[in-house]
């Protein structure tokens, strides 16, 4: 089994993902990992475990009727 096929299997795959944060958040997430001592990385990884179920309450694009868009706007 290849390195990249075992990562995926043991749940640890360490692919490189950019993602991009407004620039205020970003200082923030910095002094947060500054203050556990931990890195960007760990806190937003933990950030999303502590988030996750909140963030599958919201509807998805598709789940929005016409009506309640244009009544949101």
């Amino acid at each position: 089994m290849a390195d990249n096929e075992s990562n995926k299997t043991a749940g640890s795959d360490k692919r490189k993902q950019s993602l991009y944060f407004p620039e205020a958040m970003l200082q923030e997430i910095k002094d947060e990992a500054a203050r556990l001592d931990r890195s960007l990385s760990w806190v937003v990884q933990r950030a999303w475990k502590m988030a996750r179920l909140e963030i599958k309450k919201i509807p998805s694009v598709n789940d929005i009727s016409d009506d309640e868009e244009e009544a949101a706007t």
